[in-house]
């Protein structure tokens, strides 16, 4: 290593073979990882062994601080990005060796990417190649009866109907439960359910709003486990009688569920299993809509009964909740073309993060994309029609 003067700074200048193996490294990262994504047994290794005690140990740090850091590391990454484009431009512009210099600028950016993703591929993407919840758990992973189907769906219904009276409401009926008591409440839910599932044990961090919850809605999400830092964040936006089947949703992801319908299934699971009021209305209200959507093209006779039994309570939390993501693929400021400017735009960026997310899940060999968050109802049914299940 040499470190020689340029101007007032001092340079230092690594040997070439550093550098080679500095840029050769994510590469044989990424490509080890893609090599070996078949080999469950491999998969299943890096997830045990070295993903989740990282994360574990990246979470346990994360949980120090109450604001996300995520949203920091995420918002500092676009601003290094711009300012390094700018300054390539300018940097290219002002000198000779113009090709040179852009390629070795250009030859910067991509290996921080691949450093990103060879590292993302090992320590959370390998979870997706490993045998999963179900598979670890014994569920059959077979289609469910119509007979089956209607059971739960009634039964959901029916504690849906009965636990919409017992939440906290206004004198409107409006819902009113503390948003900060839930998630204060998120670090327990988990102990009732880990009982039957002792892999879901261990210790759990408390989910955090996120700063940027009004882009999470106009892209239509409502949270996000983010493995560098191991941390579950939380769009603080969406009506808060859902929230607490979003927080366990991300709860099972930090616990090691990789796929989106088995985490959505073990998020229900633990709000109904929980004891906590708040929590067991938003697993039976949010597993409700997902089996009356699988029963409406079952049996839509069946579908129009349970829908109909619904109480006022139910049926307002339900119309808010869809008014409200209505809402946010449209934008109102009183200006005729503005607004359909804006809402154009809003519809098209969301409906390319969809695009680009239900890409990535594919990748990742889910083969129902983004429609694998509905495709927990096969679980549902099969953990609660069962005669001994927990609910």
């Amino acid at each position: 290593m040499k470190i020689r003067q340029k101007g007032t700074r001092p340079v230092i200048k690594l040997p070439r073979a550093v550098y080679i193996a500095i840029c050769v490294l994510p590469a044989v990262l990424t490509i080890l990882f893609y090599s070996l994504r078949f080999v469950p047994g491999v998969m299943e290794w890096a997830s045990v062994r070295v993903s989740a005690p990282v994360r574990g140990a990246l979470g346990l740090v994360s949980s120090i601080y109450p604001f996300s850091l995520m949203e920091i590391l995420c918002t500092a990454a676009v601003i290094w990005l711009i300012y390094y484009i700018v300054r390539s431009i300018i940097v290219t512009t002002r000198r000779r060796e113009k090709l040179k210099i852009l390629s070795k600028r250009l030859l910067t950016v991509v290996v921080v990417i691949l450093y990103v993703w060879g590292l993302f591929c090992w320590l959370w993407n390998s979870g997706y190649h490993a045998p999963g919840f179900a598979d670890q758990n014994g569920f059959s992973g077979e289609g469910v009866t119509l007979e089956d189907l209607t059971f739960v769906t009634r039964m959901f219904a029916e504690n849906a109907n009965e636990l919409s009276v017992l939440v906290k409401r206004d004198d409107d009926g409006r819902y009113i439960e503390d948003r900060r008591e839930i998630l204060e409440a998120s670090t327990e839910v988990y102990q009732n359910i880990a009982v039957r599932f002792p892999g879901l044990s261990g210790r759990m961090y408390r989910p955090k709003s996120m700063m940027f919850s009004w882009l999470m809605s106009r892209t239509g999400y409502t949270g996000i486990y983010f493995a560098f830092t191991g941390e579950s964040n939380i769009n603080s936006q969406e009506p808060v009688f859902m929230m607490p089947a979003t927080v366990t949703h991300e709860l099972a992801h930090q616990r090691g569920v990789f796929a989106e319908d088995e985490a959505n299934f073990v998020g229900l699971a633990a709000c109904i299993a929980s004891g906590n009021t708040a929590y067991e209305y938003a697993g039976y209200l949010r597993g409700l809509m997902y089996l009356l959507d699988a029963l409406h093209g079952a049996d839509y006779y069946t579908w129009l009964e349970i829908g109909g039994s619904l109480t006022d309570e139910v049926n307002r939390d339900w119309r808010e909740n869809y008014d409200f993501w209505q809402k946010q693929r449209s934008v109102e400021t009183g200006i005729a073309f503005i607004d359909n400017v804006l809402t154009a735009v809003t519809v098209t960026v969301s409906d390319a993060v969809d695009t680009v997310y239900d890409g990535y899940l594919r990748a990742q060999n889910q083969e129902l994309g983004i429609k694998s968050y509905g495709a927990c109802v096969n679980l549902l049914v099969e953990y609660f029609a069962a005669p001994d299940s927990a609910g």
